[in-house]
């Protein structure tokens, strides 16, 4: 633009000079526009990311409460929980499909859908390991799904909201690792299993060294701690488990450590 400028100038065209002054005008405005289309795809990302998040964490944790049904004689308050999971996925799906403008997107979540009914038509039946290993293979559908939209919507995030995401994977590994703790114990003792479980383990345990090496303020900073001790305990259990099956016990302490690691996540996200 300053060359432009100068060349007018020189060239004692004044009536010329005046144009470039538009030129900047319609550029400024076509810069605006782009930035305007750029903050409302970044913020449909992140509806979209949260979203995927959300149904990883579901794809687990529904299927482990299914698990549960083998053990638990409160059969009717499983199922009732359940149902509430499966609104919640419903309306997560929901969301991704209203907001997303990618064809592959759009055509993964008719999968994510199907499995969502097939396991809201599982819980209706009577429960059997043949139901179970269904419901495991839809758990892994869902999964996957949320992955591929995930990176589809994939974006930088900040420092913060990379802490954010390391909660919420926490989050997701907690219910993932209890999926196969009880699938181990209900009729699904195989490598394959025990092997993602492991796998799980060592996974959540990498991601809590992001939080151990945070410098959080000291009320949080308890949090933290109380997290470190919880999992170490749970971590413990979690090596016996070839030999002790306390699923009641460890789905009560996990959900404890659930509630701890939601702590963190909101001073992240408060911190965005």
């Amino acid at each position: 633009m300053k060359k432009i400028l100068c060349a007018c100038l020189l060239a004692g065209n004044l009536s010329y000079a005046a144009k470039p002054a538009l030129v900047t005008e319609d550029t400024n405005r076509t810069q605006n526009v782009q930035e305007k289309k750029v903050a409302t795809v970044t913020r449909g990302d992140i509806k979209i990311i949260e979203a995927t998040e959300n149904i990883r964490f579901l794809s687990q944790q529904i299927v482990k409460e299914y698990l549960f049904l083998f053990v638990t004689p409160q059969k009717g308050a499983v199922k009732a929980d359940l149902k509430k999971r499966l609104v919640t996925l419903s309306n997560n799906i929901r969301m991704i499909s209203a907001t997303t403008k990618d064809a592959d997107s759009k055509d993964i979540l008719e999968f994510l859908a199907y499995s969502k009914d097939q396991i809201a038509q599982t819980v209706t039946e009577k429960i059997t390991e043949e139901n179970a290993a269904l419901m495991l293979d839809y758990s892994e559908t869902l999964l996957e799904g949320a992955d591929s939209i995930a990176a589809a919507h994939a974006y930088d995030f900040s420092s913060e909201e990379r802490m954010l995401m390391s909660t919420k994977q926490m989050e997701y590994l907690i219910e993932r690792i209890m999926k196969y703790y009880m699938a181990l114990h209900v009729g699904f003792d195989n490598p394959t299993n025990r092997e993602q479980m492991h796998k799980s383990i060592a996974q959540f345990s990498n991601k809590l060294q992001d939080i151990e090496s945070y410098q959080y303020p000291e009320e949080i900073d308890n949090v933290k701690n109380n997290i470190i001790g919880s999992w170490y305990a749970n971590g413990r259990y979690f090596g016996k488990s070839e030999t002790l099956f306390i699923p009641k016990l460890m789905l009560m302490s996990t959900a404890y450590l659930e509630d701890l690691i939601v702590k963190i996540a909101l001073y992240h996200n408060q911190n965005q």
